[in-house]
């Protein structure tokens, strides 16, 4: 009591704005005793990321995206080859240009550092340090000045708009094959820290036309020129909404036709009024709709005639679910997409965010698996209801329990153990006998 009567005096703070609250106020500080060895037993089990079979030992990570995309499912697998990815390109004396997007990375940033030595090295770096990061600004500004030390091009986001695009993008000598662009695109942080903790997706590409997308998308948040439609690329806020809502009308025509008609998404908030219209819409026409949303939804799902095709649930469990992927049925021509971007406003009309096509069948796959799996979940999701409220999701009698994270983990864990080799398949057909004469 003393303690507080001195700081109302202090701060001159009326009593209607005094909050006692039961317990520390800030349990950050509780992080470094939990750090601490000892009570193992009250420890959850370790989950450490598992390197990904998509990339052998002692082969450089460009050499094997030259070859094929390769979808990453983060923190289960390590952000390690994206760290590395950019390494290596610092050092490639074939390597020309290194363009990135910088929205909130680590305090001691191995990226940031390979691309000051690459700017070092002589090769054209450029770095869209986003300086409106929320808790962020201090240590971007300072990252920003180092780059600049070090000879990097710099450009402080967009005026009126927050750069939260995720983007890399190598441009690099392939000799017969002339300039190559090899793409990252995420839908995290360049954060090596939290890509230990938060669930999220990276997708890494020498695709043409992603990378031609790509130096458009550079070209036109740096000024050298003006924004355009993309190959296969869509971009907030100029065509990401318009692309949802003509991929939804796609399946409303498949379902009034009579055909399969499904929308699957995870995201990490369904604010846009817009968007939410047209889901009910889709809905009304028979649309299988399924969301799983972590944070705020300000649709209702299960209403009668309205939202009855509409399931939504959150999964809040030992890492952040922080990834945005989306699946359209599409008439059986699936259209699967992972994006930078939730459904808000202010994702759709006051930031630069992008909406990534994936295309390749074993990626596209991998992430509609995932999706099923977080569907699944009766041991950590909560259904919202129609009348705003979550009830939890268990196990029906005699069906097992599922937990999506732990299920991912122990799946990429048995990958990591037996990698999986990807070869083109052969056809040979069995001739009868005497075809051979």
């Amino acid at each position: 009591e003393t303690l507080l009567d001195f700081l109302v005096h202090v701060l001159q703070v009326p009593p209607d704005q005094i909050y006692r609250i039961p317990g520390p106020l800030d349990l950050a500080a509780f992080f470094r005793i939990a750090e601490q060895p000892g009570f193992e037993t009250l420890k959850c089990e370790p989950w450490p990321p598992q390197p990904s079979p998509e990339f052998p030992p002692g082969e450089r990570v460009i050499d094997v995206i030259a070859q094929r995309d390769v979808l990453l499912l983060h923190p289960y697998e390590s952000f390690e080859p994206v760290v590395r990815l950019i390494e290596e390109a610092a050092e490639d004396p074939d390597v020309l240009a290194i363009k990135q997007t910088l929205y909130r990375t680590s305090r001691e940033s191995p990226i940031v550092a390979a691309l000051m030595r690459a700017a070092e090295n002589g090769k054209h770096v450029t770095a869209i340090v986003e300086l409106k990061a929320r808790f962020d600004e201090a240590r971007n500004i300072a990252w920003a000045r180092r780059l600049e030390e070090a000879g990097a091009q710099v450009i402080y986001g967009v005026k009126g708009l927050k750069t939260h695009a995720k983007c890399c993008l190598i441009v690099r000598r392939g000799g017969d094959l002339g300039i190559q662009r090899f793409v990252h695109f995420g839908t995290g942080n360049y954060n090596e820290s939290t890509a230990r903790l938060y669930s999220d997706v990276s997708l890494m590409t020498a695709d043409p036309d992603l990378g031609e997308d790509a130096v458009s998308f550079f070209n036109a948040i740096t000024g050298y020129s003006q924004p355009q439609r993309y190959r296969k690329l869509e971009a907030a806020p100029l065509t990401l909404r318009d692309t949802l809502l003509d991929l939804i009308q796609v399946e409303i025509e498949q379902a009034r036709d009579g055909l399969p008609a499904k929308i699957y998404a995870k995201i990490n908030a369904l604010v846009d009024p817009v968007l939410i219209d047209a889901l009910y819409q889709a809905s009304q026409s028979g649309v299988q709709i399924r969301l799983n949303v972590r944070g705020i939804c300000c649709l209702r799902p299960g209403v009668k005639k309205l939202s009855e095709n509409i399931e939504v649930t959150s999964i809040v469990d030992r890492f952040l679910e922080h990834a945005r992927v989306i699946y359209f049925h599409h008439g059986g021509d699936s259209r699967v997409f992972i994006a930078s971007a939730d459904w808000m406003p202010r994702n759709l009309d006051r930031r630069i965010e992008l909406l990534v096509p994936v295309e390749d069948p074993y990626c596209v796959e991998r992430l509609t698996d995932s999706l099923e799996v977080y569907f699944r979940d009766n041991a950590k999701s909560r259904r919202l209801l129609s009348d705003g409220s979550h009830a939890r999701v268990e196990p029906d009698k005699g069906e097992p329990t599922v937990r999506a994270q732990q299920e991912l983990y122990e799946q990429i864990r048995a990958a990591a153990a037996e990698p999986r080799t990807r070869q083109r398949t052969m056809f040979e057909p069995h001739l009868p006998p005497d075809s051979e004469d």
